[in-house]
């Protein structure tokens, strides 16, 4: 048994559409597997700002929203098209483009939209497309996400002691895999801890003037020094308390969420000590999370956070006791690995598979992701 499949990932950051070519042999839940092709295809800068504005609330009309989907799809169906030329895929898992994302509250179930139209992207790659990953599991009174944790357990199964796994994107999420042997098995748990790269990413573009859409390297954040007292204090907010099944995005901690923490530091504050203070509270928020939870031996971390040194140092700092490395070390770019998540997942949907556990996402199990044929 076996699959070739393309994964698409575009995530809360905004910045383009991650596409991995993957082959899956052998056993579903555990299968060897191989990146064929993978690459990263930029959204145009104008469209990005479209995307950002949008999900933060700005007013658009029916026909721009139209035309807002068209544009996504299309970008989505030419990054698919560079990654496989050779038309290897038989299935593609495509993600979508986050714009906002509400949590179940109060016994309501949650939503989330991921923009797409999956009909166009399957009939300009002629393939069969699964997309909508996230509706299934809130309509089953789930958080919808985080939907890469069982993923992570098929792919990187945990030896000799708990494994965490950390993606830092637009939102810090994490996967807890429990060791492979021993009389104590626990079920593979995940969930989101905060901001990552959201709100460092706002507040470049506002330090910068618009000139820098975030901080290269976390270099302006490195100069800086950390309000460590203002980090503790929003550490005592409700959703850093929240136990898990959690779930957020930018509907929390986006523009209006950065203005009132730069109010907090002071109107004036140095912009190189903000940067570093978010910094801290995306990695602090990591490490409070990770102290309720298992020992764990080793962290291993992905996304376009892990680039931003600022960031990852205080990682080290404050999840003391834990290795923390990158992603690279399991010999996969950290770029590559929700992509290559969406692939699993939409090879899963056609098996009828689950995709979810309720450790994960507090649902029961079931089928995730919507089916669209050329």
């Amino acid at each position: 048994m076996g699959a070739t499949v393309l994964g698409l990932m575009s995530g809360t950051s905004a910045d383009g559409v991650d596409a991995v070519l993957a082959r899956f042999d052998g056993a579903p839940r555990q299968p060897s597997w191989r990146v064929i092709n993978a690459i990263h295809h930029p959204y145009p800068l104008p469209l990005r700002q479209q995307l950002l504005d949008a999900g933060q609330g700005v007013l658009l009309s029916a026909a721009q929203w139209l035309e807002l989907r068209q544009a996504v799809s299309e970008a989505q169906a030419a990054c698919a098209a560079a990654a496989d030329p050779q038309h290897q895929a038989s299935l593609v898992g495509c993600h979508g483009q986050t714009l906002w994302h509400q949590p179940p509250h109060a016994g309501q179930c949650g939503a989330s939209w991921q923009l797409l139209d999956a009909c166009l992207l399957a009939e300009r790659l002629q393939r069969t497309v699964v997309s909508d990953f996230r509706s299934a599991d809130l309509a089953r009174g789930g958080q919808g996400a985080p939907l890469v944790p069982l993923t992570d357990a098929a792919l990187y199964p945990a030896e000799g002691g708990w494994r965490a796994l950390l993606n830092l994107g637009g939102i810090a999420n994490l996967t807890l895999l429990p060791p492979g042997q021993g009389r104590d098995q626990q079920p593979v748990q995940g969930w989101d801890c905060g901001p990552a790269n959201t709100l460092l990413d706002l507040a470049a573009e506002h330090f910068s003037g618009g000139s820098s859409h975030f901080d290269e390297g976390g270099r302006w954040a490195l100069q800086g020094q950390v309000h460590e007292a203002l980090v503790q204090r929003w550490l005592q907010e409700p959703f850093f308390q929240q136990s898990p099944p959690k779930s957020t995005g930018r509907e929390l901690f986006g523009r209006p969420d950065l203005q009132r923490r730069l109010e907090e530091l002071g109107e004036s504050i140095n912009p190189a000590d903000a940067l570093a203070t978010l910094a801290a509270l995306s990695a602090a928020a990591v490490a409070a999370d990770l102290q309720r939870g298992p020992a764990g031996v080793e962290m291993l971390v992905a996304g376009g956070g892990c680039r931003n040194q600022a960031l990852m140092q205080q990682l080290r700092s404050r999840c003391r006791g834990l290795w923390v490395r990158s992603f690279e070390s399991l010999g996969l770019n950290p770029q590559h690995r929700e992509a290559l998540a969406f692939a699993l997942l939409a090879w899963w949907r056609q098996l009828g598979l689950p995709g979810s556990a309720p450790s994960i996402t507090g649902a029961r199990a079931g089928l995730l992701g919507q089916v669209a044929e050329p």
